[in-house]
């Protein structure tokens, strides 16, 4: 049996975190995310949607139905690229209180891009390809 190819429109990975405010904040004032959409039911905010220019970033609350010790962001990374000044994402993001993994610099294939680490152990780089 043959099967199509996807042919995907958008992918917006979702991230289980365990503090849904401190995440939105790392993501909205660190990295300069804007809050796109709310999940809420009865009142009660368990996940939102972030925007970034055309990327999408799903952020919903952990249940701990699995432990409050369940580890995440183990051998997750995500990738974005930007046309901005990656320099200045870098010190706006330090500016409010992140800590670089790895400071704006050339990575090893060549563009500029800097690395974090969200609350929950979830690494993302962000990168300039041109």
């Amino acid at each position: 049996m043959k099967t199509d190819k996807l042919q995907a429109r958008s992918l917006a990975p979702a991230l289980t975190v365990g503090d849904l405010e401190r995440s939105i904040q790392f993501y909205t004032e660190g990295l300069g995310f804007a809050l796109d959409e709310k999940m809420e039911e009865n009142g009660e905010l368990h996940g939102v949607m972030l925007e970034a220019g055309g990327a999408k970033l799903g952020l919903s609350r952990d249940d701990f139905a699995k432990g409050r010790d369940r580890v995440k962001g183990v051998g997750m990374r995500l990738y974005l690229e930007t046309t901005q000044d990656v320099k200045a994402l870098a010190t706006q993001a330090k500016a409010a209180g992140i800590t670089l993994d790895q400071e704006a610099a050339p990575l090893p294939w060549g563009p500029i891009g800097f690395t974090v680490t969200d609350p929950d152990g979830f690494k993302l780089t962000i990168a300039n390809p041109e």
